[in-house]
């Protein structure tokens, strides 16, 4: 179950009852991530967390979390309105626990579904963003079929809407197999022009109504 709300989660819907646009940052910290690549996801997240805050209706609607995955899946920072986020610095080690970390930015977001709804705050259909440059290694297959069945689960019944990124070597045929959407082949390293994209997505939806359909910007950072 859901953790109950918390006395200043209560405090910061009152002081914001603006709707809410969630998106979790899932980020892939394995090993083969180190060097220019962690650098470039680096710069990228500071990147989005400038660009959100241009924008005063992004700036308190949107939610941003991020979960990292290696040997171990972490929540880096849980969900935040886009003024009070600051972009983490990311270190590369260890294996791709990809299908464990799908399951933790899922639960992330239904607990958070959950308090909106005991606050009576209202919500954008959410944004799961994955990023790697592999597949899943270092999990039980069990874990990796679990976690495909619940994206096509909340993707059928528009609970979420989930994106895949594949930089340099991913695996993209794999990605396309865990991703309803077809999964995007990042260009180089160009994590500052994605990250564009993903803020001016995430300001498109954030000044529009809750059901809304939202035409999004052509994603030029990346390939199918």
């Amino acid at each position: 179950m859901p953790e109950p709300l918390r006395l200043e989660e209560a405090v910061e819907f009152a002081e914001n009852p603006e709707p809410r646009c969630p998106c979790v940052l899932l980020l892939d910290t394995s090993g083969s991530m180190g060097g220019a690549p962690i650098d470039a996801l680096n710069a990228g997240l500071q990147t989005f967390c400038e660009e959100l805050n241009k924008d005063d209706l992004a700036r308190k609607r949107v939610e941003v979390a991020i979960v990292s995955f290696d040997s171990q899946v972490k929540v880096i920072q849980d969900f935040v309105t886009a003024d009070r986020f600051e972009a983490p610095i990311l270190r590369a080690q260890g294996m791709t626990s990809m299908g464990t970390g799908i399951d933790q930015a899922l639960d992330l977001i239904a607990d958070r579904k959950f308090q909106y709804r005991n606050n009576g705050v209202t919500y954008y259909r959410p944004w799961v963003f994955l990023i790697t440059d592999g597949e899943p290694q270092g999990e039980s297959d069990e874990a990796v079929r679990r976690a495909i069945d619940r994206i096509r689960d909340d993707e059928t019944a528009k609970r979420v809407a989930f994106f895949a990124v594949g930089v340099e070597n991913a695996n993209m045929k794999r990605l396309s197999e865990i991703s309803v959407r077809a999964p995007l082949k990042l260009k180089g390293l160009n994590f500052r022009e994605l990250f564009v994209w993903l803020s001016a997505s995430m300001q498109r939806v954030s000044n529009s109504k809750p059901d809304e359909q939202v035409p999004l910007p052509p994603p030029g950072w990346g390939e199918v």
